[in-house]
C-alpha cells in the first residue's frame, strides 16, 4: 500500500548499496565452491530474494533442500540484498523527479515517492506515455454507434451453425481467397467461422478465427503481391497501387476478396492487421478528400501543393497534367480534357490542386476501391458504416495502433497463486515495459490472436464466449515456456526464478509462437 514506507524501507536496501554490499558474494567463484559435493547432475544457483535452491538436471526439478544435507537452505540475511536483486539491465529511462526504486527483502521492488513520503508497488513510469505508450481515449460517441451498426446486422437465416474453411499456412491467401470467393451464398460469412490449419490439431472457440484475420492480413496487405504500397512516408501506412493490375491480371476479384475478408472482420468483430491512409476510408465513406488529407501520406508533394495555394504559380511552367511512372516507363496524364495545353496560374490554382488531389488518391484506385466495397458491401452494408467519421471506420476495422501498458496493466486478471503483487508478475510487467511498441503487439498476438486493440481498450476484449480480460494463470515449472489459449486470451505462466529467465523463455515462446505447440 501507499502508506509503507517506514516498513518496507527497513526491510530493504537500496540500489546503490545492494552492489557495494554484495559485490563479492554469490559470485561464479562461490557458486563453484557452493556446488562442490554435489551428486551427478545437480547445480546451485542463488533465487531473487538472495536464498539458494537447487537444480536437478535429471529429474528436471527444483528444490530449497540441499541433497547433501537433506536439509532447507536458510533464508540470507536480510540486512543486505544479494546481487542477484540489482535493477535488471531493461534501460526503462529515469524516474520521475523525487523518486526512487528500491528491494524488498522478498526480492519483490517497490518505489517511494519521497515528494509525497509514499511508498508503492506499481512502476510510476507505467503513467509516462513515452516509456508506457499514450493513454486510450474513451469514446462514448463510437461506442453509442457501433452498439446501432451491431443491431442493423441482421443474422442470416437458414444457414448451417458454423462455416468451414481449411487453409494451409503456407499458402493461406491463395487457400482463402479459393474459399471466400466461391462461397455460394454470402450469408455463409455470418455464421460462425471455423477456421482448420491443414496438419494441426486444434478446436476453433475463437482464437484460431483471429489468428487467421491476422495471418491472412499480413499476405493480403504484402506489398510483395503488388495489390497494396506504403505511403511515401513510411513501411507500414498502406495504400491501394494503382497499377496492380499489371502485377496481377486477377487484381479485381482479389479486391472484392479482401473487401469481403474485411466486411467479416467488422461483422465478427475481429481485426484486420493493417493500417490504411486516411484516404482510403474517406473514400469508403464517400466523403471528399482535401489537401491537409496529403499531408501525412506524402509530406513533400503537400509543402508544394501548399506553396502553389499560397503564392502565385504562374511562373513554375506547369499544365494540367502530370508525369506518370510505371515500370522504367514515364507517361503524361492529363488532369482534365486538354490539360497539357493548359497553364497553371493564379485563377486556376484551387483547380488545379482538387484534380491532383482526385488524380492522387481517387482517379487512379476507382476501379480497385470499387471492387473492394463491392466484396465489403457483402457482408456490412456501406450506409451503415456511413454513421462513423474516418478515424472511427479506422478504429473499427484495425483498432488501435500503440499499446498503453497502463490500461493493460488495469485490466488483466490473475489466477492459481498469482496476483498483482506477486514477484513473478512484477517481473512480466517489467518485461512488458521494456519491449518496444512492435515487440508488445506480438506478445498481445501470441496470448489473445491479434495484435490490435479494440477502440475502448482492454476492458473490451473479447474471448470464445464474450468479454474476457486478458489472463495470467500460474502454471508448470521454471523449465517450461510459456504457453498461450487465444480462445481465453489466458497466458500460463511459469513461476519463473529470475527477472532475466521469464524475459528469454518469454520472448523464445513469443517468436517460436508459429505452429508452436503451447498455442491453442
Amino acid at each position: 500500500s501507499d502508506d509503507q514506507t517506514d516498513s518496507l524501507s527497513n526491510s530493504s536496501s537500496r540500489r546503490e548499496s545492494t552492489v557495494s554490499t554484495t559485490s563479492n558474494s554469490n559470485t561464479p567463484n562461490n557458486l563453484d565452491l557452493l556446488s562442490e559435493g554435489l551428486p551427478p547432475g545437480w547445480t546451485v544457483q542463488v533465487a531473487p530474494n538472495g536464498r539458494l535452491f537447487f537444480i536437478d538436471h535429471n529429474e528436471r526439478t527444483t528444490s530449497w533442500v540441499d541433497p547433501r544435507t537433506g536439509r532447507a537452505s536458510p533464508m540470507p540475511n536480510q540486512a543486505a540484498v544479494p546481487l542477484v536483486n540489482r535493477k535488471p539491465d531493461d534501460d526503462l529511462g529515469p524516474l520521475p523527479e523525487g523518486w526512487e526504486e528500491r528491494v524488498h527483502s522478498d526480492g519483490r521492488i517497490f518505489f517511494i515517492d519521497h515528494n509525497t513520503r509514499t511508498t508503492q508497488w506499481e512502476d510510476p513510469r507505467l503513467s509516462n506515455p513515452q516509456i508506457a505508450g499514450p493513454a486510450i481515449p474513451y469514446s462514448r460517441d463510437y461506442k453509442r454507434k457501433y452498439e446501432y451498426m451491431k443491431a442493423q446486422l441482421r443474422k442470416p437465416n437458414n444457414v448451417p451453425n458454423k462455416f468451414e474453411i481449411k487453409v494451409k499456412r503456407r499458402s493461406i491467401l491463395e487457400d482463402s481467397f479459393r474459399v471466400i470467393t466461391a462461397v455460394p451464398r454470402v450469408e455463409l460469412l455470418k455464421t460462425k467461422l471455423w477456421i482448420e490449419f491443414e496438419g494441426e490439431v486444434g478446436l476453433d472457440y475463437g482464437g484460431l478465427a483471429r489468428e487467421w484475420f491476422y495471418l491472412l492480413s499480413k499476405e493480403m496487405f504484402n506489398p510483395y503481391y503488388g495489390l497494396f504500397e506504403y505511403s511515401a512516408m513510411d513501411n507500414y501506412t498502406l495504400q491501394i497501387n494503382p497499377f496492380s493490375g499489371l502485377c496481377n491480371e486477377e487484381h479485381l476479384n482479389y479486391f472484392k476478396f479482401i473487401g469481403r475478408v474485411a466486411g467479416m472482420a467488422v461483422y465478427h468483430g475481429k481485426l484486420l492487421d493493417a493500417f490504411f491512409i486516411r484516404p482510403f476510408y474517406k473514400m469508403m465513406l464517400g466523403k471528399s478528400i482535401d489537401l491537409k488529407d496529403m499531408e501525412s501520406v506524402d509530406s513533400e508533394y503537400y509543402k508544394s501543393l501548399l506553396w502553389i495555394k499560397e503564392n502565385d504559380p504562374s511562373g513554375l511552367d506547369l499544365t494540367f497534367s502530370v508525369d506518370e511512372e510505371s515500370l522504367g516507363h514515364t507517361t503524361v496524364h492529363e488532369l482534365t480534357e486538354g490539360g497539357a495545353n493548359i497553364p497553371l496560374d493564379n485563377t486556376n490554382k484551387d483547380e488545379y490542386i482538387k484534380c491532383i488531389i482526385q488524380w492522387r488518391f481517387v482517379g487512379r484506385v476507382q476501379q480497385q476501391m470499387n471492387a473492394f466495397l463491392s466484396g465489403f458491401n457483402d457482408l456490412i452494408p456501406l450506409s451503415i458504416v456511413k454513421i462513423f467519421d474516418e478515424h472511427e471506420l479506422e478504429l473499427l476495422m484495425c483498432g488501435i495502433q500503440h499499446i498503453d501498458v497502463k490500461d493493460w496493466k488495469q485490466n488483466t486478471l490473475y489466477k492459481g497463486d498469482y496476483h498483482g503483487n506477486h514477484i513473478v508478475i512484477q517481473w512480466f510487467w517489467r518485461v512488458v515495459l521494456s519491449f518496444s511498441n512492435e515487440m508488445r503487439a506480438r506478445l498481445l498476438q501470441f496470448v489473445t490472436g491479434t495484435s490490435r486493440v479494440p477502440m475502448n481498450g482492454f476492458k473490451e476484449l473479447y474471448g470464445s464466449n464474450g468479454p474476457q480480460l486478458f489472463t495470467i494463470e500460474k502454471w508448470g515449472t521454471p523449465d517450461n515456456f510459456p504457453r498461450a489459449h487465444t480462445c481465453f486470451n489466458r497466458l500460463d505462466l511459469p513461476p519463473y526464478e529470475s527477472y532475466q529467465h521469464l524475459k528469454d523463455k518469454l520472448i523464445k515462446a513469443i517468436e517460436g509462437s508459429q505452429g508452436f505447440a503451447g498455442v491453442d
